[in-house]
């Protein structure tokens, strides 16, 4: 039997305390400005090593992309992650993030599957 919604309401409102919008607004505008940040000094790197502008443009994203790779493979740009919410999530870092993940997960559930992660009796 399913709840009514006046008492759905109720049952979520306890179980989802109220996030501090104000301070999650800051955390996104912060780290997500980080990230633009170091996209721009990597291209500012690109260029004084004298590489051609398209391969400029081409060398940003799959170094920004790499970065957020490695540091979800770490477990560190999970963490970022929590404290930042969508300032992770929009700029390319989310999709390094969105590929690597499930990645992660699949590794650890094969080796649950094939029993390489329980000791032996």
């Amino acid at each position: 039997m399913l709840p009514d919604k006046k008492k759905y309401s109720e049952m979520t409102k306890k179980a989802s305390p109220p996030s501090p919008k104000l301070k999650d607004f800051v955390w996104a505008y912060i780290v997500g400005g980080a990230i633009c940040v170091i996209g721009q000094l990597l291209t500012e790197l690109y260029t004084v090593l004298d590489l051609s502008e398209k391969v400029v443009k081409m060398a940003v994203p799959v170094s920004i992309i790499f970065i957020a790779a490695i540091l979800t493979g770490i477990g560190v740009f999970d963490k970022i992650a929590r404290r930042a919410g969508a300032g992770t999530l929009v700029p390319i870092t989310g999709f390094a993030n969105a590929v690597v993940s499930p990645a992660i997960e699949f590794k650890n559930d094969e080796r649950d599957i094939i029993g390489l992660s329980r000791k032996a009796p």
